[in-house]
């Protein structure tokens, strides 16, 4: 397919199928979207990873779909995801992957999101890293092979951390601006909460030092500053490129009070994310695949 996909919605629906029983792609806009799956491509089951605010800004009606959808026997759930959010990504996946694994047993899955490029490969990613037998970087070559898309990695690995090392015990953060007489008002967007909301931060009385204080698992997290409205980063904090935004970012380590466990998170954070046959029986387990 070469390159990056973009998403049109008035192109209408677009799909690949990644591995055998899965496929992933945009949103269903009409009945019509779903007998295609159902007839064409043995669609048994719809995984919609879509907000209520996701489907107003392009006017979609799903009950139209969930209509269609129990007329044809196919099984239409709902697991609601905050789009360009890593770490709701991260906290869901366990819960998408699981939904996944149970509607797999019915038969061809068809997981999306809106465009069908964050949300919903992350989520089959995963259930093909954690479900499937895949390692993590033979899952990401066969997806994107068929889709090409820019999938949140990142989450992924630190959900695999979570769900085996139990969630991790949050640590306290801090993130402090020096400005003393140059605004009145500073906000953060971005770490837990998303680009959508905004954590006010507090000044220190008799200084010019603005704070805000989080407690956040392990991981790296993103944020940008407001400063009376703007969105800003701060040249004094550390920064990366996401895609092709600016951030800054906060990185938290894990509880190092246990060297074994933050040995076995270091592993499931690195690029590879090798997992060994203890830990891949114990995600079949979790999330009741069937040998």
């Amino acid at each position: 397919m070469g390159g990056i996909l973009t998403y049109q919605h008035e192109d209408g629906m677009n799909y690949a199928r990644i591995i055998d029983g899965l496929i992933v792609g945009s949103c269903l806009q009409t009945p019509a979207d779903l007998d295609k799956l159902a007839d064409e491509e043995g669609v048994r089951s719809i995984v919609c990873l879509q907000e209520d605010s996701d489907m107003a800004y392009f006017n979609l009606d799903v009950a139209p779909i969930q209509a269609r959808a129990a007329e044809r026997g196919v099984e239409h759930c709902r697991l609601r995801i905050r789009d360009f959010d890593p770490f709701d990504l991260r906290l869901r996946l366990p819960e998408a992957v699981a939904l996944v694994a149970r509607q797999a047993q019915r038969g061809t899955v068809y997981i999306h999101c809106t465009a069908g490029l964050g949300r919903a490969p992350a989520t089959a990613l995963a259930y093909m890293y954690w479900c499937r037998g895949m390692a993590l970087g033979d899952a990401i070559s066969t997806f994107m092979a068929v889709r090409p898309c820019n999938p949140r990695i990142a989450a992924i690995r630190a959900a695999t951390a979570d769900v085996l090392l139990e969630g991790g015990r949050r640590m306290p953060v801090t993130i402090a601006v020096y400005r003393p007489f140059t605004a009145s008002r500073f906000q953060v967007a971005g770490l837990d909460v998303g680009w959508g909301q905004q954590l006010d931060m507090e000044r220190e009385v008799g200084s010019g030092r603005w704070v805000l204080r989080r407690e956040l698992p392990p991981g790296k997290f993103p944020y940008k500053l407001i400063v009376d409205g703007r969105w800003t980063c701060s040249a004094d904090h550390p920064t990366f490129m996401d895609g092709e935004t600016l951030n800054n970012y906060v990185e938290v380590a894990g509880d190092c009070s246990d060297p074994g466990a933050a040995a076995v998170r270091a592993r499931l954070l690195s690029e590879e994310a090798p997992l060994t046959d203890t830990e891949r029986a114990r995600l079949e387990q979790r999330f009741g695949v069937r040998g």
